[in-house]
């Protein structure tokens, strides 16, 4: 009888310390009606730019220029093969340093509202006016990129895979100790940081300075990229890079400090970069100063492609 007690006290012992971790809740996080307001409508805003005709889920092509004159087209004969539009579209060329594009006869194109009927300079996207050639009844824009030493065509049509079957963005519940007023530290001026694309190509950035914050009893700094007196960003990964975030980092856009060298850095705005979405981009990768060693369980998560953009 005595072991019978003994067995039925042990088990109630055991069930009413399984109940306790059942009903162990996670704390409250009391969020201002506001601050979640102007998160949800930043995340919209987010979403919006991200699925535009020209956002980075329409781009279907990256193309290297290694020689000084390719053809180029959807066709099997062409040079460099694009993912869409006319077998043959036209002729991209290098003469000394300066880019020109030549359609091919017959095709319909357009750059800034007019048809393009002969050879026309190809700005790239360092210079002031970058020159779009709109194709394939408009869907399709083919555009010229400068990166360090090397040029690309950059290729965006409006049914791209990525655009046309995007799922959905996710993100940590919004926290407003995450938005953390922070302090600028200015550098020198012209200071640069190395910054390494994630195609390998490393490029000397404007560095106006860093951003010091306190979070969990320590000071965290980070470096921001920006010219002196401008917006800035800054490219970070954390303990959560990989293991719920894109594992190649995560940016975050930062106003102009104010006149007391104070910023605010709001984590819950934490969004991926172009390359989470598609191939296509050429990412910066954040320096080493900014590798946290800590969890940024905040702003957005990593994407996951749907089955029917896999597919496609």
């Amino acid at each position: 009888m005595k072991r019978a007690l003994g067995g039925a006290a042990l088990l109630a012992v055991v069930l009413l310390g399984g109940c306790k971790q059942e009903v162990a809740a996670p704390p409250v996080v009391k969020v201002d009606p506001a601050f979640a307001h102007d998160n949800a409508l930043w995340r919209e805003q987010r979403l919006t730019e991200l699925l535009a005709v020209d956002g980075w889920t329409s781009l279907v092509g990256l193309h290297w220029l290694e020689l000084k004159a390719h053809y180029i087209g959807s066709g099997s004969t062409s040079g460099i093969r694009l993912a869409v539009g006319p077998p043959r579209l036209g002729m991209v060329s290098r003469q000394g340093k300066d880019w020109y594009f030549t359609p091919e006869p017959g095709v319909p194109m357009q750059v800034d509202g007019k048809p393009v009927s002969g050879r026309i300079a190809f700005h790239g996207d360092r210079d002031e006016a970058p020159t779009l050639i709109h194709f394939d009844d408009g869907k399709g824009v083919l555009s010229l990129i400068e990166r360090g030493p090397r040029f690309a065509l950059r290729v965006r049509h409006s049914e791209a895979p990525a655009r046309a079957h995007f799922g959905h963005l996710e993100y940590w519940p919004a926290d407003p100790s995450w938005r953390i007023t922070a302090r600028f530290v200015p550098h020198d001026l012209n200071k640069t940081l190395p910054i390494v694309d994630i195609t390998g190509l490393t490029t000397e950035q404007s560095n106006a300075g860093a951003i010091e914050f306190e979070r969990d009893g320590r000071t965290w700094r980070l470096e921001a990229l920006g010219e002196p007196g401008q917006p800035l960003q800054v490219i970070f990964a954390d303990r959560t890079s990989g293991r719920g975030s894109y594992a190649a980092g995560r940016y975050i856009d930062v106003a102009v400090p104010d006149s007391r060298s104070e910023v605010v850095i709001d984590f819950n705005r934490a969004y991926n970069p172009p390359c989470a979405f598609t191939p296509f981009a050429t990412c910066p990768l954040p320096p080493p100063e900014n590798r946290l060693d800590m969890e940024v369980q905040a702003g957005e998560k990593a994407y996951a492609k749907p089955m029917s953009e896999v597919a496609a």
